[in-house]
Parts: structure tokens; sequence; C-alpha cells
């Protein structure tokens, strides 16, 4: 695995082919739909397009994309997922032994109106002590370019911290890095994509006649701790090995 870390370290991603079986992928996928079932019948905002000018630019009228916190507490097969040791074998060579589940989320881009997200780091909405948070992207279906596939900056992540790149604002870094100049990360199911929370990233809509099914979760070294009044959800889970910041008091406290 030292391989995954060299690149990883490199270019800020790493595209794991084939993760996940196809007998593995297609109970993910029944799961997921369910997900999205109950969601719908729920009747609560399930949206979680956008707002803002950088939004604007590259959206159009209707377009929508669904989506859920913590998918682990709707199904259990999810759980497995994160607790799958070939994903957790390509985390552990890029993060270290000690793996926490910070959360995980659910992004469905529907055929033809699937909302894009602009260029961003994700550390303005969770950042941690020593930065070690990375995502790692579950590939449930096809997600080509015109579906809307992840794009990223290779070597963005040596950056570090760009105040404002939060993706819903003008930014003149970001501005230097527009989306459609970056790289499509082009993945078939079962595929997972990890990348650091440093790495500029986004994704343009989904004008394909398929869906794009994705489940993202956000990881970091059992060392390392979200910084104290962040209000983001932390599930603060250990997926394997440690957390050796944890505390009675951080343990009891609702995510």
């Amino acid at each position: 695995m030292s391989d995954v870390k060299e690149f990883f370290d490199e270019h800020g991603f790493y595209h794991a082919r084939g993760l996940f079986q196809p007998d593995e992928v297609a109970a993910l996928e029944r799961d997921f739909d369910g997900i999205v079932r109950q969601l719908t019948a729920s009747g609560e905002v399930v949206d979680a397009t956008w707002d803002g000018g950088e939004t604007d630019k590259i959206a159009a009228k209707g377009d929508v994309i669904l989506h859920t916190h913590n998918v682990q507490k709707y199904s259990r097969t999810w759980l497995n997922a994160f607790l799958n040791p070939r994903f957790l074998d390509v985390a552990e060579a890029i993060l270290g032994e000690d793996i926490i589940l910070h959360h995980s989320k659910l992004f469905q881009k529907p055929s033809e109106n699937g909302s894009p997200f602009p260029m961003h780091q994700d550390w303005p909405y969770f950042p941690t002590l020593q930065d070690s948070m990375i995502a790692g992207i579950i590939h449930v279906s096809e997600a080509t370019d015109q579906m809307g596939c992840l794009r990223v900056y290779p070597g963005s992540h040596k950056l570090g911290r760009i105040e404002g790149a939060n993706g819903r604002q003008q930014n003149d870094v970001l501005d230097q890095y527009p989306i459609a100049d970056a790289t499509p990360v082009e993945c078939a199911p079962g595929d997972v994509v990890f990348f650091h929370y440093f790495t500029l990233h986004g994704s343009m809509p989904n004008r394909a006649d398929k869906t794009r099914k994705t489940v993202l979760c956000q990881l970091y070294d059992g060392r390392d701790a979200v910084e104290p009044g962040c209000p983001h959800p932390d599930e603060r889970m250990v997926l394997r090995g440690w957390n050796h910041t944890i505390s009675r008091t951080a343990a009891g406290q609702a995510a």
C-alpha cells in the first residue's frame, strides 16, 4: 500500500478501482434506493443544491440533488461498507492505523437535472486540529463526466487552507482554478475516490440520462480531533484502531 500513500501525498487524491465487488455493489445500491424512497416520502427538505453565485454560474433552473447525512443510521449494509477491510486498508494507507468516521452523506444526482457543486475545499465545514481529514466517495453507479462526476485539481492540497474556499462565494484563489479546467475522475460502480479536504474539487451538473449515486464518508486520524466549536455533526465512530482524543464528555454528546 506504499504506492497508495505516495500517490495520495503527491496528488491529494487516490482512485481505488473495483474496491467493492459486484454483489456488494448490488446490495449497497438496493439500500441506497431504499434510503432515497424513505427520504422522498418523508416530506423533509432533501435537496442539497447550494445557493450562491458560484452555483448559479454552472447550474440550471430546476436542478436538484437528493441528500442525507449518515447512511449508517438507515442501513446496516452501509455500515458494513465502511467496515469493509478493503476500504479500510486503503484508508489506513493514507491516514494510519486509527480511522475515525466523522460523518457520511448520500448524494443522488438525478438524470438530466442533477445539481453541480462549484470548486471548493471541504475544510471550512469541519476543520480538524491536524488537518488529517479525508473523504472517500463510494460509487454505486457509474459516474461519467456527463453525469457530473468528481473533478479535482491534482496537487492543490499543497495550497493548504484557502480562506473563503467553501464554494458558495467568489474567491480570488478559486478564480485561478475554474471547474471547467479541473480533472474529471470518472468511476465505475464499486470504485472509491479518496481525497484530502484541502484538495480543490467540485462537480458539474448531471445532464446524462442516468442517475449518479454516491455515498461520501469523511474520515480522520484517531490522533486528530475536530476544532472546538465546529457545529457540524461528528459521529466519532472508530472504524479501525483507537480514538486517542475522545473524552467521557465527548463520547456522551449527541452527534
